[in-house]
């Protein structure tokens, strides 16, 4: 008889190549997965995009802001401007009459300091003694009026004080 011997079954040898090839297969694909830590994060979000109702700070909108900033620089020129009489005259003609204006205000200025003072202006040449003036006058009767009546020497007071007439 023949001795029985086991024979390899012809499957055997194929499931150890099937194994073999599944195995290399799932090692090829395992290198292909990437690791969850190398894996890129998502892209940082871009920043919205400024337009007129962007809230730029404090509650305020850039319309607002740029409102408010113009306004404070408008103010400030407009002063500087009041401060500084700074105008640009348009024509020749203005020009020109700007000038005459201030040659005619140095001349009148000039004239000015030519002219002798007022207390000079009022003595009379070859008298003695000043006009009197109406509040010297005033002075004067205020101080008559205040004396006691006997030092006056009896006079009679008139009822109102006049004040003397001046030729």
């Amino acid at each position: 008889m023949v001795a029985h011997r086991p024979l390899c079954p012809p499957q055997l040898p194929l499931q150890g190549w099937g194994a073999v090839l599944l195995s290399h297969c799932l090692s090829s694909v395992s290198s292909q997965v990437p690791d969850p830590e190398l894996l890129p994060t998502d892209p940082p979000k871009k920043p919205d995009p400024i337009t007129s109702e962007s809230v730029v700070f404090w509650g305020l909108r850039l319309w607002q802001v740029i409102a408010i900033f113009s306004m404070f620089i408008l103010a400030i020129v407009i002063t500087l401007c009041c401060i500084f009489k700074c105008r640009i005259p348009r024509t020749k003609k203005e020009i020109e009459a700007r000038h005459a204006q201030r040659l005619a205000a140095k001349k009148y200025a000039n004239t000015l300091e030519t002219v002798p003072p007022l207390n000079e202006l009022t003595e009379i040449p070859g008298c003695a003694s000043a006009v009197e003036t109406v509040s010297e006058q005033v002075q004067t009767q205020s101080a008559i009026d205040r004396q006691p009546s006997a030092v006056r020497g009896g006079e009679e007071q008139p009822a109102s004080p006049t004040l003397p007439e001046t030729a």
